[in-house]
């Protein structure tokens, strides 16, 4: 299947005078497709994909609750899934560990300082073994 920039472009060549086998060498595609293309003489229309409903939706808000009331400690996944277990829960370990990933608070690197000696001031060394 070609993306919609790519019906449209053939539609634009062929209105600009070009042949069927011109526009195949330029797109790269078989005469077929450019065929067929040209027949349908609309651009394909995509239907928005609704979000889907995960099976840890009900139990989000109780999660939710349970890691705020926590802050600034964090709660394992297993013990989170465990006790969401118990409420009836279907669903695996996995989609839990993915949803808390997203509540997490990224942590932010130690800004590095740098700092300049005069020659004779500051002695560095990398130990190695060989």
């Amino acid at each position: 299947m070609l993306t919609l920039e790519q019906v449209v472009t053939i539609q634009i060549l062929h209105q600009q005078g070009k042949s069927i086998k011109a526009i195949t060498r330029e797109l790269g595609v078989s005469r077929n497709t450019v065929r067929k293309y040209l027949r349908q003489n609309t651009t394909p229309q995509y239907q928005r994909i609704q979000p889907r409903i995960s099976i840890l939706d009900p139990y989000k808000p109780y999660s939710l609750q349970r890691v705020n009331a926590a802050h600034p400690e964090w709660i394992p996944a297993v013990v989170l899934y465990q006790e969401i277990l118990g409420l009836g829960y279907p669903g695996k370990i996995r989609i839990l560990r993915e949803y808390l990933a997203t509540l997490k608070p990224v942590a932010k690197p130690e800004p590095i300082i740098r700092f300049e000696t005069q020659p004779g001031q500051q002695m560095q060394v990398d130990f190695t073994t060989i």
